[in-house]
């Protein structure tokens, strides 16, 4: 099959262990850009001999962010862009749903894709769907800054501002978890302080607007409910049938119901007052964060930038 007239972009940082497996899903679809943040841990050399153009990236603070830049990457041969993160697959049901749209002839500016998590060794197909705008026309689409003044060099968890129509996708990306529960949780304690500092409240407008009518209603109304992290679970492990994925389903609902829970009471702790950070004594040896227990690593976030591909 010919290539799809398509620019797939998977951002990178120290993604060795995953690099080589998301370009395996990518081959031959279309040209494999690897934007890379300074990696020091081969993933460059791998996304090279993985048949990728590796694009090096260093954030200056400012506007615009690593996934504007990527629109705006003047190499790009192809208008559209799919973006791809180096932990997540491309599989063969969205391969065919990308060779038929491709076929047809687009018609909408941007495209949702859903994916699905390979959790615990299993990939769940019950409990809660993620989908994002994966799949735009980066002249039709552009991520604003809403984290003025500060952040990290990737765009929070919200969705581009599109001009036209958005579609929905069929197929879906495979989500890898294959860091364990400590690279996880450390994950969501640093999204969960972005999220809780209300850095993500023009983001979750956007992601709004790209909403259906009927979904923007229902997400409207549960971040104003009582009980945010009960209610995510319940959605998750009984609504959607997440207790047919056995404990894996179990473990991922209850998951994403603590992410709720540390979100609602950071808010709560902040609203308190400010907070005394002591220092470590000059005695304590320091410790790497592959030391730390994942239970530690609830605690360990200092609001670092981000500079990794999720």
């Amino acid at each position: 099959m010919n290539r799809l007239p398509l620019s797939i972009v998977v951002m990178t940082r120290n993604e060795a262990a995953n690099i080589g497996a998301c370009l395996d899903s990518l081959a031959g679809l279309g040209e494999l850009v690897v934007v890379d943040s300074g990696s020091d841990d081969g993933t460059p050399a791998l996304a090279a001999a993985g048949g990728a153009w590796v694009v090096p990236f260093q954030w200056n603070g400012r506007y615009p962010r690593k996934k504007q830049w990527c629109l705006d990457l003047p190499g790009l041969h192809h208008d559209w862009v799919l973006f791809v993160d180096a932990d997540e697959r491309v599989t063969p049901t969205l391969r065919r749903a990308l060779e038929r749209l491709f076929r047809a002839g687009p018609d909408c500016a941007a495209y949702f894709i859903d994916s699905r998590p390979l959790f615990l060794g299993r990939m769940l197909r019950f409990g809660t769907r993620y989908r994002k705008i994966a799949l735009m026309h980066r002249r039709r689409c552009r991520f604003p800054d809403c984290e003025a003044g500060g952040g990290w060099e990737v765009e929070g968890h919200y969705q581009p501002a599109v001009r036209g129509r958005i579609g929905r996708l069929g197929g879906f990306l495979l989500h890898v978890e294959l860091r364990g529960p400590h690279w996880l949780f450390d994950r969501h304690n640093r999204y969960s302080d972005w999220e809780a500092a209300g850095r993500g409240a023009a983001g979750s407008a956007l992601a709004l607007h790209a909403e259906r009518p009927w979904r923007r209603l229902l997400k409207t109304l549960f971040q104003h409910l009582p009980l945010r992290p009960l209610l995510v679970f319940l959605h998750a492990y009984l609504l959607r049938l997440g207790l047919l994925d056995g404990q894996a389903g179990l473990d991922h609902a209850l998951f994403r119901a603590f992410y709720y829970w540390q979100v609602e009471l950071k808010r709560r702790w902040a609203g308190t007052g400010p907070t005394i950070q002591s220092s470590p004594r000059a005695s304590s040896p320091a410790r790497s964060p592959a030391s730390l227990s994942p239970a530690s690593a609830l605690i360990s976030s200092k609001a670092r930038r981000r500079t990794g591909s999720s």
